[in-house]
């Protein structure tokens, strides 16, 4: 949400026919965690005006809001940048009890996308990226960094990283991104 103090402004890898793999700074999100217990789930939906999914690992999105289950009761929670206070406020007026914690400001996003995603994330993670599912996430480690990492569509992942671990996923990305585009 500190847009001017993003540590990846317009920085892109651009892919080539060679590569099959582009790397791209993602737009700025309003981003939240929230804590809550599960047998809650469904008024923090209405809450967050997107059913919740009930499953670790599982995904739902709703009107450019998108929810991700983390833990068994931590969510992560994402909604244009613009949306962010009525978010706050509706949680605000929630009976339950539960935690949402504005974490918008310590984190940003990394598109990874093309035929060699999986490739380039594979060369950092070790798990079979290539096995996720589509429309699923978890939290990982690339590398040393703990990131979050989403796979929005066959070809399209989304690493969500702490800004003051963003240089070191994007230079490692830059790095495995000459490494494919070589064929090495």
């Amino acid at each position: 949400m500190l847009l001017a103090n993003h540590p990846l402004p317009g920085k892109t890898i651009p892919g080539d026919t060679a590569s099959r793999l582009s790397i791209r700074a993602a737009e700025d999100t309003a981003r939240f965690s929230l804590r809550i217990d599960p047998a809650a789930v469904q008024a923090a939906g209405t809450a967050f005006g997107t059913p919740l999914p009930t499953r670790i690992g599982g995904m739902t999105a709703t009107g450019g809001r998108s929810a991700l289950q983390l833990g068994p009761d931590e969510w992560m929670l994402t909604a244009p940048v613009a949306e962010s206070d009525g978010i706050a406020d509706a949680f605000a007026a929630l009976q339950e009890p539960h935690s949402l914690v504005d974490v918008g400001h310590r984190e940003v996003g990394i598109l990874v996308e093309g035929e060699a995603a999986a490739l380039a994330l594979r060369s950092a993670i070790a798990f079979d990226v290539e096995a996720m599912a589509v429309g699923s996430g978890c939290r990982t480690l690339f590398d040393k960094a703990q990131i979050v990492l989403v796979r929005e569509d066959e070809n399209r992942f989304r690493i969500v990283v702490w800004r003051s671990f963003a240089d070191h996923v994007w230079g490692l990305l830059q790095a495995v991104s000459r490494e494919i585009a070589l064929g090495i």
